[in-house]
């Protein structure tokens, strides 16, 4: 089969209207439309096919990395059509590549289905913001949405550091800077320590994923900046004890009273497709610091977090489990997804037998 053109499997997919693409040996290529992964009706791709389609679009630093590291991380524009982060690997000595599509336009907090009121908690001078989930479920894409709502409203210096830049952000009222991995800055950690030199208002960190990191970004939230981060947990008590347990243990206590003063909300995520297969919703869990959420951090009483959330409708919070079945009360969602995306499956399946329905697929 002739070397394959990159320029073709991006139209594809943009035709298609699918999130990812997947290129592996002795697979047609392939394509993660509405959650599912569906495959060209064309010849399996040969060890040469994925060099080749590498080698059209990785720099060659990045073939360097991959060389070293069997692997690199990058994104690309597709003229101005689209834009794609790409991740090349080797398996089983060959290359493979996952393209995921970042969409050119940013959405708006609405667009996302984010609570009107979270506008108002993003709008803090100060501390830190975390937005968690499991990869792919769309939290640069709502960090993303929240900082253009800053950008537009406020005239602030933002910085980003990511890993590597997905969405682009014009300077409006704000300042946007943004700085790339191992492009403009060496590593997460010391790009924070050195946006703490640039007259920074608000910094986002594209990934907390070491301590280093994780330390840096406590510290500025303390030194008076507004820090969103991001972090692959699921629900906000797991997003606590997660940052309290990469910390040595002569130093979590520590670690408690700095998240207790400034966490300011935790928005746990997930994508859940929709009933008509024709898309997908997020599913949001939102915890807001208060002082009674401060003291469970403090007193290392984490485990009553989600029932502080539950008791705090009012005051804007909700659970992951809560925000499941209200889209599938609603006909958004399926029982199915909301078994497979929730936390806690009995407390899902009691509540649909106490409102008369049949623990099964509606």
């Amino acid at each position: 089969m002739p070397a394959m053109d990159m320029n073709k499997l991006l139209d594809i997919a943009l035709q298609q209207k699918a999130s990812d693409i997947h290129l592996t040996v002795g697979k047609p290529a392939s394509f993660r439309i509405h959650g599912d992964i569906k495959s060209l009706n064309t010849p399996a791709l040969t060890g040469d096919d994925t060099a080749s389609l590498m080698k059209q679009i990785t720099s060659e630093r990045g073939q360097q990395e991959i060389g070293e590291l069997g692997a690199t991380d990058f994104a690309i524009s597709y003229f101005d059509r689209a834009r794609f982060r790409v991740s090349v690997f080797k398996q089983k000595g060959h290359h493979a590549l996952v393209l995921r599509q970042i969409p050119m336009e940013i959405l708006s907090m609405e667009k996302l289905g984010l609570p009107p009121h979270l506008k108002d908690v993003i709008m803090r001078p100060r501390g830190m913001i975390l937005v968690t989930g499991p990869t792919g479920s769309g939290k640069s894409t709502t960090l993303a949405g929240m900082i253009d709502f800053i950008n537009e409203t406020c005239a602030h210096h933002i910085i980003t550091i990511e890993d590597p830049i997905e969405f682009t952000h014009n300077h409006k009222k704000s300042i946007v800077n943004q700085r790339e991995l191992h492009v403009d800055v060496p590593s997460f950690s010391e790009g924070l320590r050195r946006a703490l030199r640039e007259d920074p208002d608000i910094i986002l960190v594209g990934e907390m994923r070491d301590l280093e990191t994780i330390e840096a970004a406590i510290g500025a939230a303390e030194t008076g900046h507004l820090v969103f981060g991001t972090l692959h947990t699921t629900g906000a008590a797991r997003t606590v004890d997660r940052i309290i347990d990469a910390f040595p243990t002569n130093q979590q206590e520590m670690v408690r009273t700095q998240l207790a003063g400034n966490l300011v909300s935790v928005i746990s995520q997930t994508l859940c497709p929709t009933v008509d297969g024709k898309g997908r919703v997020g599913a949001y869990e939102i915890m807001i610091m208060n002082p009674a959420i401060s003291n469970l951090i403090r007193e290392n009483k984490t485990f009553r977090i989600d029932s502080t959330i539950q008791t705090s409708a009012n005051k804007g919070m909700i659970l992951l489990d809560d925000y499941l079945f209200k889209l599938y009360t609603s006909e958004k969602i399926s029982f199915e997804t909301m078994m497979l995306k929730c936390k806690d499956q009995g407390f899902l399946q009691r509540k649909v037998q106490e409102m008369g329905g049949a623990a099964g697929a509606r």
